[in-house]
C-alpha cells in the first residue's frame, strides 16, 4: 500500500477538481469554498467524489462529505479514510 502525505492527496484532489469542473488550479486552491464556486453544482460535486473514492479505493462517509465545503476538508476527510484502513 502506498503512504499519501497530505499534500500529495491535495494535488490529486485539485488535480481531479480541475478535471471536473474545468478551472484553472489557481481558482481551486485548498481553502476555496467549493459550494459558493460557479460551475460547481452538487452533481459536479458527487462525480468528483466518487472519482475520489476510486482514485484512493475508499468510500467516504456521507456526514463527512455533506460537511466539507473545500478541496482541503476533502483531503483531510481521504487523508482519515486512508489511516483507518491502512
Amino acid at each position: 500500500m502506498t503512504a499519501h502525505t497530505y499534500d500529495d492527496i491535495l494535488r490529486t484532489l485539485t488535480d481531479i477538481a480541475v478535471a471536473e469542473t474545468g478551472l484553472p488550479a489557481s481558482e481551486l486552491g485548498p481553502e476555496v469554498d467549493l459550494r459558493g464556486t460557479a460551475g460547481i453544482d452538487s452533481v459536479r460535486v458527487l462525480r468528483m467524489i466518487a472519482k475520489i473514492e476510486r482514485a484512493y479505493d475508499v468510500e467516504l462517509e456521507d456526514e463527512d462529505v455533506f460537511g466539507m465545503s473545500t478541496i482541503g476538508d476533502v483531503a483531510v476527510v481521504v487523508d482519515k479514510a486512508l489511516r483507518e484502513n491502512a
